[in-house]
């Protein structure tokens, strides 16, 4: 295990643990307790955990996420989701995240990569958001460039939405675009609840080379009020694996790339 999968594997437990101690480390890793605490100081330097006598905590935050944050449906599912698309991100990319719980758990994965949180002279990534959420997360990490468009907050979903952020999107350009979805039909495409977020997920999705549904199952042959840009505007959709065999090919037909995390 080389130092950037053993800082990840400290902070993968950490998420699950919530504390660790020196001597955990040394069992479940297999590692010396020098390169124990080493490694807990790196991840404390670039503000990934605090130190602790003999271990560390995770790291507090200087705000409280939403309650419709914390108690999501489909926890398990939307966590594998957020990993899948963090392996579709290389360092240095340019990516777009809109709002909601399967967009929070993607940010939450890329702020566990230890790769994405090395000090470096310029940014490791840049993510553009219209979720200020998101934004308040990611801001604690000045490896990464945090870009918010404009806009006025959606009180349901922490989003910016309107011409501001139009006006800000359509002056970038991403490499990748992880938009969450209320509903996903192999022939109407994603919906959206609301028209006001469609729109700027769109106008997020149509500035990316690439432009990656994230939803789990149960959204799966659902539709929601508004769709979500025009046909084929996405090439990807990441899922969990409760997505049946038959909806899988149908995905495949009407042109997705289904990726099962």
């Amino acid at each position: 295990m080389n130092r950037a999968e053993r800082l990840s594997a400290i902070l993968d437990l950490l998420a699950d643990e919530g504390q660790l101690e020196v001597d955990g480390l040394v069992a479940q890793l297999g590692i010396s307790p020098a390169t124990a605490r080493r490694d807990l100081d790196a991840l404390a330097e670039q503000q990934l955990l605090s130190r602790t006598r003999g271990g560390a905590v995770a790291h507090s935050v200087a705000y409280d996420l939403p309650i419709r944050y914390k108690r999501q449906q489909n926890a398990d599912a939307k966590v594998a989701i957020a990993r899948a698309a963090s392996e579709l991100i290389p360092r240095g990319s340019i990516i777009g995240l809109c709002g909601g719980t399967t967009a929070t758990a993607i940010a939450d994965a890329l702020m566990a990569r230890a790769d994405l949180m090395e000090p470096a002279p310029e940014p490791n990534l840049t993510v553009v958001t219209n979720a200020i959420n998101i934004a308040m997360q990611l801001a604690m990490r000045p490896q990464i460039k945090t870009v918010v468009t404009g806009g006025v907050v959606h009180a349901r979903s922490y989003e910016l939405v309107g011409a501001y952020a139009d006006g800000v999107l359509e002056g970038v350009s991403l490499d990748l675009a992880f938009i969450g979805v209320n509903g996903i039909d192999p022939e109407f495409g994603p919906t959206s609840h609301d028209e006001r977020e469609a729109a700027v997920n769109a106008q997020m999705a149509a500035r990316a080379t690439r432009a990656v549904v994230v939803a789990d199952s149960s959204k799966i042959d659902k539709r929601a009020f508004a769709a979500i840009g025009r046909p084929r505007l996405f090439q990807t959709l990441i899922t969990d694996d409760g997505v049946t065999d038959e909806q899988r090919v149908r995905l495949v037909e009407a042109g997705f790339e289904v990726v099962v995390a």
